[in-house]
């Protein structure tokens, strides 16, 4: 359900609206999809309890998300590189994000996505023999990228912030959930939902409509 009361008309006057162009941003793991990639990954290496209880960690805001996301991929040393087909026919979309991003194409909004970087990072970690190296290459997505990215984009756009939404699950989407018009923290971990503005705890992204009039 969407939480933070219902919305009541001085509310909604001030929060984005359909009839003008608009851009959403959601994060990836756990919130465009139902799994988090780096924890299917854990699982096919034998380490998936290590990796969630980090990952669930970070999430909260408990651990610095570089070095979780480092610790993590440390623990993947020696899984094959051909794991990550397997992975990705195991991924699935969340119930009504399709339908949210078909009904804002409908009326003119712009849908991006980012990520933690688990997907570009690990698509780099191939090292000799195609095995996983252990290590991190490249830059990490973190809490201040998304939000330049929200910002970035909403600018090359010409779309006023007021007319953003941001999406997201971890306590790295925080910044962007608070500079966004509508900032909903999507079924997030406790402290996640403390600080964001807007709550929804039903897997339904399609419901982020109940509030774009």
């Amino acid at each position: 359900m969407l939480e933070q009361e219902t919305p009541n008309i001085a509310s909604m006057a001030s929060l984005p609206t359909l009839s003008a162009p608009g851009l959403l941003v959601m994060d990836v793991d756990s919130t465009l999809i139902d799994e988090e990639v780096i924890d299917e990954l854990g699982v096919a290496a034998g380490v998936g309890e290590q990796i969630a209880s980090v990952t669930a960690r970070a999430m909260n805001g408990e651990l610095d998300f570089r070095e979780a996301l480092r610790a993590r991929v440390a623990l993947l040393k020696g899984l094959p590189t051909t794991i990550f087909d397997e992975v990705y026919h195991r991924v699935h979309f969340t119930h009504g994000a399709l339908e949210l991003i078909d009904t804002l194409h409908a009326h003119d909004w712009k849908v991006g996505v980012v990520s933690g970087g688990f997907h570009e990072v690990v698509d780099r970690l191939a090292a000799a023999d195609g095995r996983l190296t252990g290590h991190v290459l490249g830059d990490i997505v973190t809490k201040d990228t998304k939000l330049e990215s929200l910002r970035a984009w909403a600018a090359r756009m010409g779309i006023d912030m007021a007319q953003t939404v941001a999406v997201g699950d971890g306590a790295n989407d925080l910044p962007m959930i608070h500079a966004a018009g509508l900032g909903v923290a999507f079924c997030a971990k406790p402290k996640v939902q403390e600080d964001a503005p807007h709550r929804l705890n039903e897997r339904d992204l399609a419901k982020i409509l109940d509030y774009l009039k």
